[in-house]
């Protein structure tokens, strides 16, 4: 029992940071969530050590680490999110007549929880189970556009972290960086036969309450296929922003 305050303080923690916009200092944080400022010290640094915080030693910040962002999306990878999801996928495929999938960002990849192909149409590699680099994907894009900078920086710190399936895609930090403000300005993620060659996606994330991304949604289809890729663009992001809204997200996105 003498261990419940200690969890409390650090769950604190956790909801007050992944209710702010961007890293905070750590006289800001002991203070918003009302513990010992030596407490705060000493929760954040067993946090970090654990992956929960990351720590910005050049700004004196502290904000939420991948290992918070990956429970925070446990939620996506339970049946709730692929029950509520299903219906909305159908709809997407029958708008675009291509297949539709919806994955989850866990560690450096997304995994894919919910596939619904289109009639007629080949079996792709985005099957339900699989898992490929996050970096390279355009559901895996469309959901690390939406992290901040720091988040992004602890997935990949270097060079080493980036994987290469066909000789195309981001390769280092910076490279990673310009894609996703492209996928930022944009408004919607891409991808051009750097997971198949010959097929091309398009993806839009699903956000929480906290606007943080909890999935990707994305249609995959051929080059050939003849694809009205703005309207296919349009669909896709209708279906984020109503799984959005389903789960309780900012009902303006």
């Amino acid at each position: 029992m003498g261990q419940v305050p200690a969890a409390t303080r650090a769950l604190r923690v956790l909801r007050y940071l992944a209710g702010q916009p961007d890293p905070v200092t750590l006289d800001r944080l002991a203070s918003e969530v009302g513990i010992p400022r030596s407490t705060a010290y000493h929760l954040l640094t067993a946090m970090i050590e654990e992956g929960f915080v990351t720590h910005l030693p050049e700004q004196h910040r502290y904000g939420l680490g991948v290992a918070a962002f990956e429970v925070g999306s446990g939620y996506a990878r339970q049946e709730p999110l692929q029950r509520i999801s299903r219906r909305h996928l159908a709809t997407l495929v029958d708008a675009v007549g291509q297949s539709a999938h919806l994955a989850v960002l866990h560690g450096r990849d997304v995994l894919y929880v919910v596939e619904e192909r289109a009639p007629g149409r080949p079996p792709l590699v985005t099957d339900v189970g699989v898992r490929l680099p996050a970096h390279l994907t355009a559901s895996g894009r469309a959901v690390l556009a939406q992290l901040s900078a720091a988040q992004v920086r602890a997935l990949y710190p270097d060079r080493n972290a980036f994987v290469d399936r066909h000789g195309a895609g981001p390769r280092s930090p910076s490279a990673l960086k310009t894609v996703l403000a492209e996928t930022r300005q944009r408004g919607y993620a891409v991808e051009h036969g750097e997971v198949t060659p010959g097929f091309a996606s398009v993806a839009a994330a699903v956000l929480d309450h906290n606007a943080h991304p909890v999935a990707g949604v994305a249609v995959t289809y051929p080059d050939d296929a003849g694809l009205d890729v703005g309207a296919a663009v349009v669909a896709t992001t209708r279906c984020a922003r109503a799984l959005t809204r389903r789960i309780g997200g900012d009902p303006a996105y």
